[in-house]
């Protein structure tokens, strides 16, 4: 019985990745896909395991529609939050080469910061089917069977869900190596509270957006253009700790960095790039969207 029990866990954890990347796709919040990632294992663990045909099918079907549930609850906390809400970022080691195509489709090009932000404007089912079929290759008659709807009505939401995506979603135009050059740039401008090099860094038509979730210094609204972001940059730094540093990461798939100091990580940024220079910029501060980057 219990080498029974041990092999449904084996299977599980088999495709855990896969339905912790549905959840946060559709969540944007890493504690919060990890919750629903529990919550379906919990159901697994109460599940007749023999019945269940395509394990992995079941276990993303479980998440989405889990992830859709939650992310209803979440709509109403984020219409209350204090400033721009983004994405709780995933941050990992910083990469030195250039990742392969393959690499490149599955780190950065449906996790990017860019993405999750332009899909907080999709209801929930929109950007769960939106998702599910674009990224995760789930078909019509899949998603009107996890919706409730007619394959009509699910080809319909992901048409209108594919247009509002590529309408807004911001077009970024350079290889992994300028963008991960533009961050260490930054980076190190930041470092050395440089007004000029930050500047030079920033296109002429920039956007910031910062997350500080009303506990930490954040701009409340978008800020527009190098001079505007350069200033809130030397207001923060005016006011930096001691033992202070910026340290290269990847930030959702593509170069950024941390900063950080003896206490711990108090922010990450990631970027777009355009012709060369920075074109978006995206700094989480919220010390509740922080917690699972170790500092170094």
């Amino acid at each position: 019985m219990a080498g029974a029990k041990t092999g449904t866990d084996a299977v599980f954890e088999r495709h855990r990745a896969r339905a912790f990347g549905v959840a946060y796709r559709i969540l944007g919040s890493a504690s919060d896909a990890e919750d629903v990632v529990q919550e379906a294992w919990f159901r697994w663990r109460g599940s007749d395991i023999s019945a269940i045909r395509n394990p992995e099918a079941w276990l993303v079907t479980t998440v989405a529609r889990l992830g859709i549930d939650q992310l209803r609850a979440a709509r109403a906390r984020r219409e209350t939050y204090v400033g721009s809400w983004l994405p709780e970022p995933i941050v990992t080691a910083a990469r030195e080469t250039d990742p392969t195509p393959e690499e490149r489709l599955s780190l950065a090009d449906d996790i990017s910061m860019a993405l999750l932000h332009v899909l907080e404007r999709l209801a929930p089912e929109e950007r769960a089917a939106f998702l599910l079929h674009d990224a995760f290759d789930y078909d019509y008659g899949e998603l009107a069977a996890l919706l409730g709807k007619s394959e009509a009505a699910c080809r319909q939401t992901v048409s209108r869900a594919r247009k509002r995506v590529q309408d807004a979603h911001p077009r970024f135009d350079t290889s992994a190596r300028e963008h991960l050059r533009l961050a260490n740039a930054f980076s190190a401008a930041i470092a050395s509270a440089d007004p000029q090099a930050l500047i030079d860094c920033l296109s002429e038509d920039v956007i910031f957006y910062s997350d500080g979730g009303g506990k930490a210094i954040a701009a409340l609204n978008p800020l527009f253009g190098p001079d505007h972001v350069t200033r809130f940059f030397m207001g923060i730094l005016k006011k930096r700790p001691q033992n202070f540093v910026t340290l290269p990461a990847t930030v959702n798939g593509l170069p950024g960095f941390v900063m950080q100091d003896d206490a711990g990580v108090h922010a990450a940024l990631g970027f777009g790039v355009s012709d060369g220079r920075i074109s978006t910029l995206y700094m989480i501060r919220n010390p509740d969207k922080l917690t699972r980057i170790e500092p170094r």
